[in-house]
Parts: structure tokens; sequence; C-alpha cells
């Protein structure tokens, strides 16, 4: 099975990632301009994007360790997984301040009164450069760097967690399980511990 999925990633050209990727995005705003998103569709387009965004994260923080621990090859789409969660990102949180908060002043406010969006905005802040240097030039240019640079991907995806978990208001499990599956993901990219050699 693995294998044949490794074939068939192989096969499949990246712009598709892309296309599939972003169909969701036009979708779900002309569901909320004709009404089919409840009874507050800017609050709903908001938390589809938001965790459209979480979820496409934490497939990109996936990719390693299904290679490492399965065998399962999927490098080709960590960057076009990593913009697109980008992108929602910045779509969520254009429609908070542009749709939802609407004024400067007070999504100003907001960031400084409000530690969810703090946590929020401080994960998205991670994530810009991440989604600046996603290109070969920047890679060429950065060379070691690159990587340490992207490593910011892991408190990124941490703040984002933890901004789903204060943004709900009570207790609910969902939340709860992206942190542990965030967290699990995390774990699993600890490198291996080498056994120390016996005394002799």
């Amino acid at each position: 099975m693995i294998d044949w999925l490794n074939r068939y990633a192989r096969k499949l050209p990246t712009w598709m990632v892309y296309l599939i990727g972003s169909v969701p995005m036009p979708f779900l705003f002309w569901q909320g301009i004709n009404g089919q998103l409840g009874v507050d569709p800017v609050k709903a387009l908001e938390h589809e994007y938001g965790e459209l965004a979480l979820q496409l994260v934490i497939v990109g923080l996936a990719i390693t360790p299904a290679r490492r621990h399965l065998g399962l090859n999927l490098l080709k789409f960590r960057r076009a997984i990593g913009l697109l969660s980008f992108f929602y990102v910045l779509a969520h949180l254009l429609v908070w301040a542009v749709l939802d908060v609407q004024t400067l002043s007070a999504v100003w406010a907001d960031i400084l009164k409000r530690p969810y969006i703090t946590i929020g905005m401080a994960g998205f802040a991670l994530l810009l450069p991440l989604a600046l240097t996603s290109n070969n030039r920047s890679v060429r240019r950065l060379g070691a760097g690159w990587r340490k640079l992207h490593k910011l991907t892991y408190p990124a995806v941490l703040l984002g967690g933890v901004h789903y978990i204060w943004l709900v208001k009570g207790w609910q499990v969902e939340p709860m399980i992206y942190m542990a599956v965030i967290l699990s993901l995390l774990m699993l990219r600890l490198p291996k511990r080498r056994p120390r050699s016996a005394p002799a």
C-alpha cells in the first residue's frame, strides 16, 4: 500500500495540490455571501478558514514523521501545503480584521487586550517569514540557515493550537484533539537517542 501511494505521489503534479487545496477558500466565501453559513456568516467563515489553516499546518508537520516511520514520501508537497496553510491563516486574519472588527483601532485593541488574539498574531508573525522564503531563490541564498528558519513552524503550530483552545468558550474536545495531534507529531520529530555504549 505504501509503495503504491509513493508511486502515485511521484506522478501527481504539485500544482494539483495547490488547486485542490485552494478550492474551499472561494467556495466558503460564496456560501457566506449567499447565507449558507448560518446566522453569523462572518464568524463562521472566520472559523472555517482558521480550522483549515490549522489542519494544513498539521498535515505539513506530519510529512517528515510519515516518511521516517511509515516510509510514505510526500516531501515534494510540503512547500505547497505550507503555503496553502499560510494563505488560509491570512484569510482567517483578514475576515476577522476587515469583516468582523472593521476598524484598525479596534484591531489593535483586540490584539493587546485578548490573549487568544495575541497568541494568534504571534503565530502569524512566525509564519510570515516562512511564506516569504518558500521559494528556490531563498533556499539558495540562505543555505543551511533556511532549514533553521523554517523550524519556526514548530512554535507557530503550537501557538495555533493554543489560539484555538483559548478561542472556544468552555470545555470542548475538538481543540484538545488538535493539540494532542500537534504534540504527538512534534514528539515523533525528535531525533532518536543513540544507545549508550557498554563500558569496556
